[in-house]
């Protein structure tokens, strides 16, 4: 991979950390919010309730493709970016477009999801 390759996929990957950090941010403000609402019935509880649960949910998510993404930067500082983690073979161009956080190419994330 070139220099120009390792520059894109980094200014991609922060700008997507970026975004995450927001989004959890956000989401913590949310359930900050939530958490001190008076409530008056049981529908309200269950409703606030759920809201919690979901938004718990989609912030492990992220925080789990937070990781990832800081793989893959501690990668490119090493020039190790782009490389399947099991036939080590590269990864193709487009398929670090679409996910730029990737560990595998595509026929080796097939087995992958195969497996578990």
């Amino acid at each position: 991979m070139q220099n120009s390759e390792f520059n894109y996929f980094k200014e991609l990957l922060e700008g997507r950390k970026k975004q995450i950090v927001k989004n959890i941010s956000g989401v913590n403000d949310e359930l900050s919010q939530l958490s001190s609402l008076e409530l008056n019935d049981e529908g309200d509880y269950a409703s606030v309730n759920n809201n919690s649960m979901v938004e718990s949910v989609i912030v492990q998510q992220q925080m789990d493709e937070l990781k990832e993404i800081d793989v893959a930067l501690g990668k490119i500082v090493t020039k190790e970016y782009g490389i399947c983690e099991m036939c080590e073979e590269k990864i193709t161009f487009q398929r670090l477009k679409v996910k730029p956080h990737a560990i595998y190419c595509v026929d080796c994330r097939s087995i992958v999801e195969k497996t578990k």
